[in-house]
């Protein structure tokens, strides 16, 4: 079987074992419902005013999209990982043809075709409940599936490294959470601390949402990078990093347990 067919069908397999864990489905495409509901329905933006949600609510559509491009891969690959090594799945993995990066890169399409559809849900709802004048930009395909393989090599990591998946999950969580709130997404750069703005500079989450900030919000205040569009400037940081998220989590798939 050629590599294209090994990969095409461990995607398959891995789509199936997906669909068959109706909480996973429920909860993946529910989660960011709620938070949609709560901020964007209930809390709402008040441009005028103070406090947190004081930006219009296409500001705002980076940090909706980043729930499942950042939670959704990180604990979902982070719990395979582990299960596959609590199940010594690799150990058999090794006896097949099928590489290391082949089946991180099988996992990372499920992932890709699962969020991509979390999205079209989010920016549908983005619209109909908060009312965002959102620019639909050509862009945010490749933003979505960029940021889906940096977050699966980083997910691929913490199942690689943690003892359990309920280790993988509550590592994802640990991580997740600051990143969501720190990385340019709810929280504007002015509501953070001086001292705070370089460390900001190195969350991959933050290039996400400046690049589609910039792509899908004309209010966007984000400056060119050597002379290049924003939008295309942090597509190319974020890709650079994804790469490397994706090399270092297939090598730290063990082979054997």
């Amino acid at each position: 079987m050629s590599r294209m067919g090994r990969v095409r069908a461990e995607t398959s397999a891995g789509w199936r074992s997906f669909v068959r864990r109706r909480t996973a489905v429920f909860f993946t495409f529910f989660f960011p419902v709620i938070l949609i509901v709560i901020f964007g329905a209930l809390v709402r933006t008040d441009p005028a005013g103070g406090g947190l949600f004081t930006e219009p609510p296409a500001y705002y559509v980076p940090g909706y999209l980043a729930v499942v491009v950042l939670f959704t891969p990180l604990s979902r690959m982070g719990s395979e990982v582990a299960r596959h090594r609590e199940g010594s799945r690799f150990e058999k993995l090794a006896t097949t043809p099928l590489t290391r990066a082949e089946w991180l890169l099988a996992q990372t399409a499920v992932n890709a075709a699962i969020i991509g559809l979390a999205s079209l849900l989010i920016l549908g709802l983005v619209i109909l409940l908060t009312g965002a004048n959102i620019a639909f930009s050509p862009l945010l395909v490749p933003y979505v599936l960029v940021g889906v393989v940096c977050f699966c090599g980083v997910g691929a990591m913490l199942g690689s490294y943690t003892d359990s998946q309920d280790g993988a999950v509550a590592a994802s969580n640990g991580i997740g959470l600051p990143l969501l709130f720190l990385s340019e997404t709810f929280v504007s750069p002015e509501l953070l601390p001086g001292w705070f703005g370089p460390l900001v500079n190195l969350s991959p989450l933050t290039y996400f949402a400046r690049g589609v900030r910039a792509a899908t919000y004309s209010g966007a205040e984000t400056a060119a990078v050597a002379g290049v569009d924003p939008a295309l400037a942090n597509l190319g940081i974020l890709a650079v990093l994804a790469v490397l998220a994706f090399a270092l989590g297939a090598r730290s798939i063990p082979q054997t347990d």
